[in-house]
């Protein structure tokens, strides 16, 4: 798990763990924020992997010749931040539903 953590980038995957662990707070405290909570960290990662896509390109230009496993590689990393920004969003919304 840590390994993925520093994969997808330390940026973007700690502020989608602090929403991760806002989420939860606000479970408890103030639950009219869960949704847009989740919804906010489904952008973040997709913000994340998208500037982690452009830079990879950035580089694949620069180099010239990529073989098809550095690519694969590439968007395997650059798809971390969407996972973990689309688990909390459900983990949200989970949330919302049993607050009812």
């Amino acid at each position: 798990m840590i390994d993925l953590f520093f994969e997808g980038g330390v940026l973007f995957m700690s502020i989608l763990t602090i929403l991760l662990i806002t989420v939860f707070i606000s479970f408890f405290k103030c639950k009219d924020k869960i949704k847009l909570l989740g919804t906010l960290a489904l952008s973040v990662g997709i913000l994340g992997s998208l500037i982690g896509l452009y830079s990879a390109f950035i580089t694949i230009q620069e180099v010239g010749n990529a073989s098809p496993a550095i690519l694969a590689g590439g968007l395997r990393v650059a798809s971390i931040c969407t996972i973990y920004g689309l688990v909390i969003y459900i983990i949200s919304l989970i949330l919302e539903c049993s607050k009812q």
